[in-house]
Protein backbone atom coordinates (compact mmCIF):
# COMPACT_ATOMS: atom_id res chain seq x y z
CA UNK A 1 0.00 0.00 0.00
CA UNK A 2 1.38 3.40 -1.06
CA UNK A 3 1.82 5.85 1.79
CA UNK A 4 -0.32 8.98 1.46
CA UNK A 5 1.54 12.16 0.61
CA UNK A 6 0.96 15.57 2.18
CA UNK A 7 2.03 19.02 1.01
CA UNK A 8 4.24 21.30 3.13
CA UNK A 9 1.02 23.03 4.26
CA UNK A 10 -0.48 20.05 6.08
CA UNK A 11 -0.29 21.66 9.52
CA UNK A 12 -1.88 24.85 8.22
CA UNK A 13 -4.82 22.90 6.79
CA UNK A 14 -5.30 20.89 9.98
CA UNK A 15 -5.26 24.03 12.11
CA UNK A 16 -8.01 25.50 9.89
CA UNK A 17 -10.18 22.40 10.38
CA UNK A 18 -9.88 21.09 6.82
CA UNK A 19 -11.41 17.78 5.76
CA UNK A 20 -9.02 15.77 3.61
CA UNK A 21 -9.48 13.51 0.60
CA UNK A 22 -7.19 11.47 -1.61
CA UNK A 23 -6.33 13.15 -4.89
CA UNK A 24 -3.67 11.66 -7.13
CA UNK A 25 -2.07 9.93 -4.14
CA UNK A 26 -2.04 13.13 -2.07
CA UNK A 27 -4.12 13.92 0.99
CA UNK A 28 -5.57 17.30 0.04
CA UNK A 29 -8.05 19.62 1.76
CA UNK A 30 -11.48 19.07 0.20
CA UNK A 31 -13.11 21.83 2.24
CA UNK A 32 -12.53 23.97 5.32
CA UNK A 33 -16.08 25.12 6.12
CA UNK A 34 -18.63 24.93 3.30
CA UNK A 35 -18.22 24.00 -0.37
CA UNK A 36 -20.74 26.67 -1.35
CA UNK A 37 -19.22 29.39 0.82
CA UNK A 38 -15.76 28.73 -0.57
CA UNK A 39 -17.07 28.66 -4.15
CA UNK A 40 -18.95 31.94 -3.74
CA UNK A 41 -15.95 33.58 -2.06
CA UNK A 42 -13.85 32.93 -5.17
CA UNK A 43 -16.54 34.33 -7.48
CA UNK A 44 -17.15 37.40 -5.29
CA UNK A 45 -13.81 38.11 -3.56
CA UNK A 46 -11.00 35.55 -3.44
CA UNK A 47 -9.99 32.05 -2.40
CA UNK A 48 -6.63 30.68 -1.29
CA UNK A 49 -5.75 27.21 -2.62
CA UNK A 50 -2.91 24.83 -1.85
CA UNK A 51 -2.01 23.23 -5.20
CA UNK A 52 1.40 21.97 -4.15
CA UNK A 53 0.45 18.47 -5.28
CA UNK A 54 1.04 19.61 -8.88
CA UNK A 55 4.31 18.48 -10.49
CA UNK A 56 7.05 20.71 -11.89
CA UNK A 57 9.67 19.92 -14.52
CA UNK A 58 12.44 22.15 -15.86
CA UNK A 59 13.65 21.89 -19.45
CA UNK A 60 17.08 23.44 -20.08
CA UNK A 61 19.60 23.46 -22.89
CA UNK A 62 20.32 25.01 -26.30
CA UNK A 63 17.71 22.74 -27.95
CA UNK A 64 15.01 23.25 -25.30
CA UNK A 65 12.55 25.07 -27.59
CA UNK A 66 12.99 22.64 -30.49
CA UNK A 67 12.68 19.71 -28.10
CA UNK A 68 9.37 20.97 -26.72
CA UNK A 69 8.01 21.44 -30.25
CA UNK A 70 8.76 17.74 -30.76
CA UNK A 71 7.65 16.46 -27.35
CA UNK A 72 4.40 18.44 -26.98
CA UNK A 73 1.45 19.06 -29.29
CA UNK A 74 1.72 22.85 -29.26
CA UNK A 75 4.28 25.20 -30.77
CA UNK A 76 6.36 26.39 -27.83
CA UNK A 77 9.38 27.73 -29.71
CA UNK A 78 7.57 30.95 -30.69
CA UNK A 79 6.44 31.75 -27.14
CA UNK A 80 8.11 34.84 -25.70
CA UNK A 81 10.11 34.82 -22.48
CA UNK A 82 7.73 35.81 -19.68
CA UNK A 83 4.73 34.06 -21.21
CA UNK A 84 2.90 30.81 -20.48
CA UNK A 85 0.98 28.45 -22.75
CA UNK A 86 -1.47 25.58 -22.27
CA UNK A 87 -0.39 22.43 -24.09
CA UNK A 88 -0.76 18.67 -24.30
CA UNK A 89 1.58 15.70 -24.06
CA UNK A 90 0.32 13.02 -26.44
CA UNK A 91 1.08 9.35 -26.89
CA UNK A 92 2.19 7.97 -30.26
CA UNK A 93 -1.45 6.90 -30.65
CA UNK A 94 -2.68 10.47 -30.20
CA UNK A 95 -4.11 9.96 -26.70
CA UNK A 96 -3.51 12.50 -23.95
CA UNK A 97 -0.79 11.71 -21.40
CA UNK A 98 -1.46 15.00 -19.63
CA UNK A 99 -2.49 18.60 -20.14
CA UNK A 100 0.16 21.01 -18.90
CA UNK A 101 1.11 24.66 -18.69
CA UNK A 102 4.50 25.61 -20.10
CA UNK A 103 6.33 28.76 -18.94
CA UNK A 104 9.25 30.20 -20.88
CA UNK A 105 11.75 31.25 -18.24
CA UNK A 106 14.54 32.13 -20.70
CA UNK A 107 15.64 31.55 -24.27
CA UNK A 108 16.84 28.04 -23.38
CA UNK A 109 14.90 27.37 -20.17
CA UNK A 110 11.29 26.33 -19.63
CA UNK A 111 9.08 25.17 -16.76
CA UNK A 112 6.29 22.62 -17.17
CA UNK A 113 3.58 22.23 -14.54
CA UNK A 114 1.64 18.97 -14.83
CA UNK A 115 -1.15 17.24 -12.93
CA UNK A 116 -0.31 15.48 -9.69
CA UNK A 117 -1.74 12.12 -10.72
CA UNK A 118 0.29 12.16 -13.93
CA UNK A 119 3.64 13.06 -12.44
CA UNK A 120 5.09 9.58 -13.00
CA UNK A 121 3.76 9.36 -16.57
CA UNK A 122 5.17 12.78 -17.46
CA UNK A 123 8.47 11.96 -15.73
CA UNK A 124 8.78 8.99 -18.10
CA UNK A 125 7.46 10.63 -21.28
CA UNK A 126 9.59 13.78 -21.25
CA UNK A 127 13.05 12.12 -20.95
CA UNK A 128 12.05 9.45 -23.49
CA UNK A 129 11.62 12.17 -26.11
CA UNK A 130 14.97 13.92 -25.72
CA UNK A 131 16.61 11.83 -28.48
CA UNK A 132 19.49 13.82 -29.95
CA UNK A 133 18.25 17.13 -28.59
CA UNK A 134 20.78 18.89 -26.37
CA UNK A 135 18.50 19.33 -23.40
CA UNK A 136 18.20 18.34 -19.74
CA UNK A 137 14.86 17.41 -18.20
CA UNK A 138 14.61 17.57 -14.40
CA UNK A 139 11.75 16.71 -12.06
CA UNK A 140 11.91 19.49 -9.44
CA UNK A 141 8.47 18.88 -7.91
CA UNK A 142 9.72 18.17 -4.41
CA UNK A 143 11.65 21.44 -4.27
CA UNK A 144 8.62 23.69 -4.60
CA UNK A 145 5.16 24.45 -3.31
CA UNK A 146 2.40 26.08 -5.34
CA UNK A 147 -0.20 28.40 -3.84
CA UNK A 148 -3.07 29.99 -5.79
CA UNK A 149 -5.00 33.18 -5.04
CA UNK A 150 -8.10 33.26 -7.24
CA UNK A 151 -10.93 35.77 -7.53
CA UNK A 152 -11.69 39.37 -8.47
CA UNK A 153 -9.75 40.69 -5.45
CA UNK A 154 -6.66 38.59 -6.19
CA UNK A 155 -4.49 41.40 -7.56
CA UNK A 156 -5.17 43.60 -4.54
CA UNK A 157 -4.32 40.72 -2.23
CA UNK A 158 -1.18 39.38 -3.90
CA UNK A 159 0.25 42.88 -4.37
CA UNK A 160 -0.16 43.43 -0.61
CA UNK A 161 1.53 40.21 0.58
CA UNK A 162 4.25 41.13 3.03
CA UNK A 163 7.60 39.59 2.13
CA UNK A 164 7.17 39.71 -1.67
CA UNK A 165 9.77 42.07 -3.11
CA UNK A 166 11.46 43.01 -6.38
CA UNK A 167 8.49 42.09 -8.54
CA UNK A 168 9.81 42.09 -12.11
CA UNK A 169 6.62 43.38 -13.76
CA UNK A 170 4.32 46.09 -12.37
CA UNK A 171 1.09 44.53 -11.13
CA UNK A 172 -1.17 46.43 -13.52
CA UNK A 173 0.96 45.28 -16.47
CA UNK A 174 0.87 41.57 -15.63
CA UNK A 175 -1.28 39.87 -18.25
CA UNK A 176 -3.18 36.59 -18.17
CA UNK A 177 -0.97 33.60 -19.03
CA UNK A 178 2.20 35.50 -18.22
CA UNK A 179 4.55 35.36 -15.26
CA UNK A 180 6.88 37.63 -13.32
CA UNK A 181 10.00 37.11 -11.25
CA UNK A 182 10.00 38.23 -7.63
CA UNK A 183 11.43 37.30 -4.26
CA UNK A 184 9.75 36.08 -1.11
CA UNK A 185 11.77 36.41 2.09
CA UNK A 186 14.82 36.87 -0.08
CA UNK A 187 14.33 33.70 -2.16
CA UNK A 188 13.17 33.45 -5.81
CA UNK A 189 9.41 33.44 -6.35
CA UNK A 190 7.57 32.91 -9.63
CA UNK A 191 4.25 34.76 -9.90
CA UNK A 192 2.06 33.41 -12.72
CA UNK A 193 -1.22 35.03 -13.72
CA UNK A 194 -2.90 31.71 -14.35
CA UNK A 195 -5.58 29.63 -12.66
CA UNK A 196 -8.22 26.91 -12.79
CA UNK A 197 -11.34 28.71 -11.61
CA UNK A 198 -12.48 30.97 -14.45
CA UNK A 199 -11.55 34.03 -12.39
CA UNK A 200 -8.60 36.38 -12.40
CA UNK A 201 -5.85 35.06 -10.18
CA UNK A 202 -2.27 34.14 -9.51
CA UNK A 203 -0.32 30.95 -8.89
CA UNK A 204 2.78 31.42 -6.75
CA UNK A 205 5.66 28.96 -7.10
CA UNK A 206 7.75 29.16 -3.94
CA UNK A 207 10.42 27.11 -2.19
CA UNK A 208 8.79 24.30 -0.25
CA UNK A 209 10.57 25.56 2.87
CA UNK A 210 8.81 28.95 2.53
CA UNK A 211 5.32 27.65 1.74
CA UNK A 212 3.85 28.03 5.22
CA UNK A 213 5.16 31.57 5.57
CA UNK A 214 3.69 32.54 2.18
CA UNK A 215 0.34 30.94 3.06
CA UNK A 216 0.20 32.91 6.33
CA UNK A 217 1.20 36.14 4.59
CA UNK A 218 -1.46 35.66 1.90
CA UNK A 219 -4.18 35.08 4.51
CA UNK A 220 -3.08 38.20 6.36
CA UNK A 221 -3.06 40.31 3.19
CA UNK A 222 -6.48 39.00 2.20
CA UNK A 223 -8.18 39.49 5.54
CA UNK A 224 -9.57 42.86 4.48
CA UNK A 225 -10.67 41.61 1.05
CA UNK A 226 -12.82 38.57 1.84
CA UNK A 227 -10.13 35.95 1.14
CA UNK A 228 -10.91 32.47 2.48
CA UNK A 229 -9.00 29.17 2.25
CA UNK A 230 -10.72 26.96 -0.32
CA UNK A 231 -10.53 23.23 -0.97
CA UNK A 232 -10.82 20.81 -3.86
CA UNK A 233 -14.63 20.68 -3.79
CA UNK A 234 -14.92 24.38 -4.58
CA UNK A 235 -12.08 24.15 -7.08
CA UNK A 236 -13.99 21.42 -8.92
CA UNK A 237 -17.28 23.30 -9.22
CA UNK A 238 -15.42 26.48 -10.21
CA UNK A 239 -13.50 24.76 -13.01
CA UNK A 240 -16.66 22.97 -14.18
CA UNK A 241 -18.52 26.26 -14.50
CA UNK A 242 -15.53 27.58 -16.44
CA UNK A 243 -15.64 24.57 -18.78
CA UNK A 244 -12.10 23.52 -17.90
CA UNK A 245 -11.28 19.81 -18.39
CA UNK A 246 -10.02 17.59 -15.59
CA UNK A 247 -7.67 14.73 -16.38
CA UNK A 248 -9.32 11.42 -15.59
CA UNK A 249 -12.72 12.90 -16.38
CA UNK A 250 -12.67 14.85 -19.67
CA UNK A 251 -9.13 13.82 -20.65
CA UNK A 252 -7.44 10.42 -20.79
CA UNK A 253 -5.14 8.18 -22.81
CA UNK A 254 -8.20 7.19 -24.84
CA UNK A 255 -9.13 10.80 -25.66
CA UNK A 256 -7.98 12.63 -28.79
CA UNK A 257 -7.58 16.42 -28.43
CA UNK A 258 -10.27 17.34 -30.97
CA UNK A 259 -12.83 15.19 -29.14
CA UNK A 260 -12.27 17.30 -26.04
CA UNK A 261 -12.55 20.57 -27.96
CA UNK A 262 -8.78 21.04 -27.78
CA UNK A 263 -7.97 20.84 -31.48
CA UNK A 264 -6.78 24.45 -31.29
CA UNK A 265 -4.00 23.37 -28.91
CA UNK A 266 -2.47 21.05 -31.49
CA UNK A 267 -0.07 22.75 -33.92
CA UNK A 268 -0.82 20.35 -36.77
CA UNK A 269 1.30 22.41 -39.17
CA UNK A 270 4.50 21.50 -37.28
CA UNK A 271 6.78 19.19 -39.25
CA UNK A 272 6.59 16.49 -36.62
CA UNK A 273 5.70 15.88 -32.99
CA UNK A 274 4.89 12.84 -30.90
CA UNK A 275 1.34 11.77 -31.72
CA UNK A 276 0.90 13.89 -34.85
CA UNK A 277 0.02 11.03 -37.17
CA UNK A 278 -2.72 9.76 -34.85
CA UNK A 279 -4.04 12.96 -33.25
CA UNK A 280 -7.27 13.15 -35.27
CA UNK A 281 -10.23 11.12 -33.94
CA UNK A 282 -12.48 8.93 -36.02
CA UNK A 283 -15.48 10.70 -37.58
CA UNK A 284 -17.89 8.87 -35.28
CA UNK A 285 -15.89 9.42 -32.09
CA UNK A 286 -17.83 10.95 -29.22
CA UNK A 287 -17.32 14.66 -28.61
CA UNK A 288 -17.31 16.72 -25.44
CA UNK A 289 -20.30 19.00 -24.94
CA UNK A 290 -21.80 21.11 -22.21
CA UNK A 291 -25.24 20.21 -20.91
CA UNK A 292 -27.68 22.22 -18.81
CA UNK A 293 -30.88 21.15 -17.09
CA UNK A 294 -33.66 22.64 -15.01
CA UNK A 295 -34.47 21.80 -11.41
CA UNK A 296 -32.02 20.75 -8.71
CA UNK A 297 -31.10 17.16 -9.63
CA UNK A 298 -27.65 17.10 -11.21
CA UNK A 299 -26.08 14.38 -13.30
CA UNK A 300 -22.76 13.06 -12.01
CA UNK A 301 -19.71 11.51 -13.63
CA UNK A 302 -20.60 8.12 -15.07
CA UNK A 303 -24.32 8.83 -15.51
CA UNK A 304 -25.68 8.05 -18.97
CA UNK A 305 -26.96 10.57 -21.48
CA UNK A 306 -29.94 9.05 -23.28
CA UNK A 307 -32.50 9.77 -26.00
CA UNK A 308 -36.20 10.14 -25.33
CA UNK A 309 -36.55 6.42 -26.02
CA UNK A 310 -33.88 5.59 -23.46
CA UNK A 311 -31.01 4.72 -25.84
CA UNK A 312 -27.62 5.64 -24.38
CA UNK A 313 -25.79 8.12 -26.61
CA UNK A 314 -23.20 9.41 -24.17
CA UNK A 315 -21.84 9.63 -20.64
CA UNK A 316 -21.34 12.47 -18.21
CA UNK A 317 -17.73 13.14 -17.26
CA UNK A 318 -18.36 15.94 -14.71
CA UNK A 319 -21.61 17.30 -13.32
CA UNK A 320 -22.95 19.40 -10.47
CA UNK A 321 -25.63 21.80 -9.39
CA UNK A 322 -23.91 25.06 -10.34
CA UNK A 323 -23.52 27.27 -7.25
CA UNK A 324 -23.21 30.39 -9.41
CA UNK A 325 -25.92 29.69 -11.99
CA UNK A 326 -28.37 27.85 -9.75
CA UNK A 327 -29.16 24.96 -12.10
CA UNK A 328 -27.53 21.64 -13.05
CA UNK A 329 -24.59 21.69 -15.48
CA UNK A 330 -22.46 18.88 -16.86
CA UNK A 331 -19.81 18.02 -19.38
CA UNK A 332 -20.36 14.80 -21.31
CA UNK A 333 -19.07 12.85 -24.26
CA UNK A 334 -21.88 12.11 -26.68
CA UNK A 335 -22.27 10.65 -30.17
CA UNK A 336 -21.81 13.45 -32.76
CA UNK A 337 -25.27 12.86 -34.27
CA UNK A 338 -26.89 13.22 -30.84
CA UNK A 339 -26.02 16.91 -30.55
CA UNK A 340 -29.22 17.87 -32.36
CA UNK A 341 -31.49 15.34 -30.61
CA UNK A 342 -33.64 15.83 -27.50
CA UNK A 343 -31.39 14.55 -24.71
CA UNK A 344 -31.93 13.41 -21.15
CA UNK A 345 -29.72 12.75 -18.14
CA UNK A 346 -30.33 9.36 -16.58
CA UNK A 347 -30.26 10.38 -12.92
CA UNK A 348 -30.73 7.15 -10.98
CA UNK A 349 -33.42 5.92 -13.31
CA UNK A 350 -35.17 9.26 -13.79
CA UNK A 351 -34.84 10.99 -17.15
CA UNK A 352 -34.04 14.70 -16.72
CA UNK A 353 -34.36 16.82 -19.91
CA UNK A 354 -31.04 18.39 -20.88
CA UNK A 355 -29.93 20.96 -23.43
CA UNK A 356 -26.59 21.11 -25.24
CA UNK A 357 -24.88 24.36 -24.18
CA UNK A 358 -21.76 26.18 -25.31
CA UNK A 359 -18.75 26.03 -23.02
CA UNK A 360 -17.87 27.67 -20.73
CA UNK A 361 -21.03 27.89 -18.69
CA UNK A 362 -19.67 30.92 -16.84
CA UNK A 363 -17.45 33.84 -17.92
CA UNK A 364 -16.09 36.32 -15.44
CA UNK A 365 -16.80 40.01 -15.71
CA UNK A 366 -13.86 41.85 -17.21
Amino acid sequence: MTEARYTPLRERHESLGASFTDFGGWQMPVRYTSDLAEHHAVREAAGLFDISHMAEFTIEGPDAAAYLDHALAGRLSTMAVGKAKYSLILTEDGGIVDDVIVYRLGEDRFLIISNAGNRDAVAVALPERTGEFEVVVADVSDDYALIAVQGPASEQIVSAIEGITEVGTPWHEQKYYAWADAFFLGHPLLIARTGYTGEDGFELLVRAADAAALWDAALAAGSAHGLVPAGLAARDTLRLEAGMPLYGHELSLDTKPAQAGLGRVVASDKDDFVGKDAALPADDARVLVGLTADGRRAGRAGYAVVTEGGTAVGEITSGALSPTLGHPIAMAYIDPAAQTMPLFLDVRGTKIPATVAALPFYRRKK
